[in-house]
């Protein structure tokens, strides 16, 4: 313990001739130098050439565009899905709908009825627009290119559901276009519009004959003063979905139309709703998407099928929701294939140009041998010539030279 204390106090503590070697150690520069595993060769000992500049130039703008698509490739993240139960019993559940039926306003009322036996007046309200059935040449172009395209992107979900997940495609069609016509007759259907927040529960939303009246037990349609000839449920469904959109959510009912040949049909929905939750690097959405099943047929109570008309859509909320994930490589990751990829354009690069390089200076050696040597030959030639010439210059003698006399004369 003493020896310690001399040894520091000997380092700090200043004394003629001494040097604290325990403590302080001095490190030379040229032994680091040796260690270092990158020789650099001088630049006197490099010879450049134009393949070589060419090979260059090809191999940066190759590596250029690597490091453009591996980029790209780590900021394109995979979608990754999975189940888990759905315990968000509370939440509220969102239907947006937009349908026309061909029947007047007057004639026609639209309702819910859920599991908990509330109904429309316990929500809001859709709203009712008097209109025609007959579209307008713009109107049926677009309704006819949604039908085409949700019919499409519902055969082909499975092959492409990646690229619209990736798309960041909210609506694949806009909504529907003003009318640039207006007929000469007074409208002949109605269009029901809007949304609605519902228990997240089983219900039935339906639209029928007559305005509907509410009841401690549930509710019902007035019709009394209507024959079967003034039913007509042919409808037109421009959207029917839950929750918020999204982009990758396809909605099996937009673009849908059925023509009803008889007066007296009953349109049945069966709607499974699937909760799915969307998260991003940037942003969680809540949204739903659901898979429906439909059947109809004629009300003839003469003939043993009974019911009431109308158009019914009957849903009810899956126990599993869908989580969709992104998920992609992390940035050390990145680097690492990012350095993998340069290195290895560089020395296959090189390798190509060291190839290159030798089949040219093969096939100069080859076809360029002769003139090579016959300029050599005609070199020496000259040079010899030329010693020839310089050497029948005689030489001066400097030694033997008789220095000038000079006559000074002085004036006294």
């Amino acid at each position: 313990m003493i020896l310690t204390y001399l040894l520091i106090y000997k380092c700090f503590v200043p004394v003629p001739n001494l040097k604290c070697i325990l403590l302080k150690r001095n490190v030379n520069i040229k032994d680091v130098t040796k260690l270092d595993a990158f020789p650099k060769i001088p630049d006197a000992y490099t010879n450049k050439s134009a393949v070589g500049g060419t090979f260059s130039f090809i191999t940066f703008c190759i590596i250029f565009w690597m490091i453009i698509l591996e980029t790209r490739y780590f900021l394109d993240a995979q979608l990754y899905f999975k189940f888990q139960p759905d315990n968000e019993i509370d939440a509220k559940l969102k239907i947006n709908i937009d349908i026309t039926v061909a029947m007047p306003c007057s004639s026609l009322g639209a309702d819910i009825l859920d599991s908990t036996n509330q109904n429309l007046q316990g929500f809001d309200a859709l709203s009712e627009e008097d209109t025609w059935w007959e579209l307008s040449m713009n109107q049926r172009a677009h309704f006819d290119s949604l039908k085409n395209m949700n019919s499409y992107l519902r055969e082909e979900y499975h092959a492409i559901h990646e690229l619209l997940w990736k798309s960041q495609q909210v609506a694949y069609m806009g909504e529907m276009p003003k009318r640039t016509d207006v007929p000469d007759y007074r409208p002949d259907a109605c269009r029901f519009y809007g949304s609605i927040n519902v228990n997240k529960v089983a219900g039935n939303f339906h639209i029928t004959a007559g305005k509907s009246l509410s009841l401690p037990r549930g509710h019902i349609h007035i019709s009394a003063f209507m024959t079967s000839r003034d039913y007509n449920f042919t409808h037109r469904i421009n959207k029917f979905s839950f929750g918020e959109e999204s982009p990758g959510i396809v909605q099996p009912l937009d673009g849908d139309e059925k023509i009803a040949d008889e007066n007296m049909m009953l349109y049945q929905y069966f709607v499974e709703i699937v909760p799915t939750d969307i998260q991003t690097l940037l942003k969680t959405t809540k949204t739903y998407q659901y898979s429906v099943k439909d059947y109809q047929r004629p009300i003839d109570h003469h003939k043993g099928s009974h019911g009431i008309p109308g158009i019914f859509f009957k849903y009810d909320s899956s126990a599993l929701k869908v989580k969709v994930t992104q998920n992609r490589d992390s940035f050390i990751q990145f680097l690492v294939k990012l350095c993998a990829t340069v290195g290895g354009v560089f020395v296959t690069s090189g390798l190509i140009n060291g190839i290159v390089q030798a089949f040219w200076y093969i096939i100069s050696c080859k076809f360029f041998r002769h003139t090579d040597s016959d300029d050599g030959h005609n070199q020496s030639s000259e040079n010899t010539i030329t010693s020839k010439k310089i050497a029948d210059i005689s030489p001066l003698n400097l030694v033997d030279v008789t220095p000038a006399s000079i006559n000074v004369k002085l004036n006294p």
